[in-house]
């Protein structure tokens, strides 16, 4: 399963996460989304996980992760599916060969796509020799497992099974693998359809312990969604456990025959059955559904966001994470600059930031974008790569300033000569802080440019005059030379506030996000 899904996770990697992105409208559309992606990777955790990260990110929202969720425990029951029809049906244990020997090959000698697929191929071909193997294995073994006291007669009974697959799923942590081996356990005749049943519902709970490990170091959204996964799979469990019997009971009045026969369908029936019908039953509840996570998992405020390390190995899945979380960081440090620049009594409550928490989110951005590695240096993905370490290079050259050279922006701010061209700065940080918010980088881009241009076109005139002052007696060599330092220091934020949205914008347009170039 390992082997397996880490083919189709990579050779999907960039699929997976537009999927996920743009084909979640709406709660109806997530599930599908979260089914479909789930089916063709074969590995609920990826797809929770993936999820939990691009919620953290910024690049997901609650509400839209929450139909993913759902739909990605629909999902996994294709991999049952798999094995009861070409397992147990078909015995694929020993022709399946040639087509693990073709993975192989594939992965040994191709690269890219083609390597990828041939290692997807290997691991698929590998289940049904692990199958073929369990089942030669499960043969004669009755008289060492004590099935009787595993009685699923009743829910007492029950819940011990249900805790042994639970406990198999955190140890594997693959519940694909674990109803693999269920199945041909009950295959075999090693347990009952309603112990193989709990062992899989227990399995089902188990699977959720990979969100929640993944929502560590996030905040509440990414949390919520992982909480989401553990309360719908809890909710799933109680349903699959009060079904249970009603469901034997319809197919052996049906089809009695069929069900001692075929009891590995009827168990994969069971298993997409309950989870169907659950999500079925929370979909039109979603409102109240989403105020209950609310109230569990409340939210909480912080500068900083966090980065998901989980995503590093995958650049394509990186690289749009780091770009959505910059434009918060780029907001941030506008609103540095303009509290250096404006007087307190005029400032707004939400324009003051904390310039040390600002440090330590540069740091966390930087130490993030340090760890992403392209394997060529051409392409839109390298393009986009090199604009966003320009854009952050030159935040962090704009921190320096505000940080390091305080008394030059006081200076700018307080002088009287330079407050017309500090409220022009101040006028452009306040376009450009409404067009990021609309997400019309273009638009800010251009506003920027043209703001660096006319205050550079100020500084050699005001030399001048400064000059003059000074040799004429209005002003000694160290006020000359502060004001000096404040128009040069209002030109260079200009500058960086210019080269931030330009190449900000320009990573956008190497994503092909909509952006375009300023004339």
């Amino acid at each position: 399963m390992i082997i397996m899904t880490e083919g189709l996770r990579a050779l999907a990697g960039k699929a997976m996460r537009t999927i996920l992105v743009r084909f979640t409208r709406s709660p109806w559309t997530g599930v599908l989304t979260g089914a479909g992606t789930t089916a063709i990777i074969q590995s609920s955790s990826a797809t929770t996980v993936a999820t939990v990260g691009f919620v953290g990110a910024g690049l997901l929202s609650y509400s839209q992760a929450t139909g993913i969720i759902l739909g990605a425990n629909i999902g996994t029951t294709v991999t049952g599916w798999l094995v009861a029809l070409l397992g147990f049906k078909l015995h694929l244990g020993t022709i399946i060969l040639p087509v693990i020997f073709l993975g192989a090959v594939l992965r040994l000698f191709t690269g890219g796509k083609t390597g990828q697929a041939g290692f997807a191929l290997a691991g698929f071909g590998l289940i049904f020799v692990g199958i073929d193997t369990m089942q030669t294995g499960m043969h004669g073994l009755q008289q060492f497992l004590p099935s009787q006291q595993w009685s699923a007669d009743s829910l007492a009974h029950r819940l011990p099974l249900l805790m042994i697959g639970l406990t198999a799923t955190l140890i594997t942590q693959s519940s694909s693998a674990g109803v693999a081996a269920t199945l041909t356990a009950l295959y075999s005749g090693n347990v009952s359809f309603h112990q193989a049943a709990a062992l899989i519902i227990g399995m089902d709970i188990g699977t959720t312990v990979t969100a929640m490990i993944a929502t560590i170091g996030h905040g509440a959204a990414a949390r919520r969604t992982g909480v989401t996964h553990v309360v719908f799979n809890l909710f799933a469990a109680t349903c699959a456990l009060a079904l249970l019997d009603s469901y034997t009971a319809v197919w052996e009045y049906l089809a009695p025959e069929q069900f001692v026969r075929n009891s590995q369908f009827a168990l994969v029936a069971f298993h997409t059955t309950y989870n169907s019908t659950t999500v079925l039953l929370i979909l039109p509840l979603m409102r109240y559904f989403t105020l209950l996570l609310d109230h569990l998992v409340p939210e909480t405020v912080a500068l900083t966001r966090r980065l998901p390390p989980s995503l590093l190995t995958d650049p394509a899945l990186a690289l749009p994470v780091l770009q959505s979380v910059l434009p918060d960081t780029i907001k941030a440090m506008l609103n540095t600059v303009r509290s250096a620049l404006v007087p307190k009594h005029r400032q707004r409550r939400q324009e003051l930031p904390n310039i040390f928490e600002l440090q330590l989110e540069l740091n966390e951005v930087h130490n993030y974008l340090d760890k992403i590695h392209l394997q060529t240096i051409e392409g839109g993905e390298w393009e986009r790569l090199m604009n966003l370490m320009h854009t952050l290079d030159h935040l962090q050259r704009l921190h320096e300033r505000c940080e390091e050279q305080e008394q030059r922006a006081i200076t700018a701010r307080d002088t009287e000569e330079l407050r017309e061209i500090s409220a022009l700065l101040v006028s452009c940080i306040d376009g450009v802080f409404v067009d990021i918010t609309q997400k019309d980088w273009p638009a800010a881009a251009l506003l920027a440019e043209e703001t660096a241009e006319l205050i550079h076109e100020r500084v050699p005139p005001y030399r001048a005059t400064v000059m003059a002052m000074v040799g004429s007696g209005l002003l000694d060599v160290d006020q000359g030379t502060a004001r000096l330092e404040a128009i040069r220091w209002l030109r260079r934020v200009s500058k960086h506030i210019a080269r931030i949205t330009r190449h900000f914008n320009e990573s956008l347009l190497a994503a092909g996000g909509g952006a375009a170039k300023p004339d």
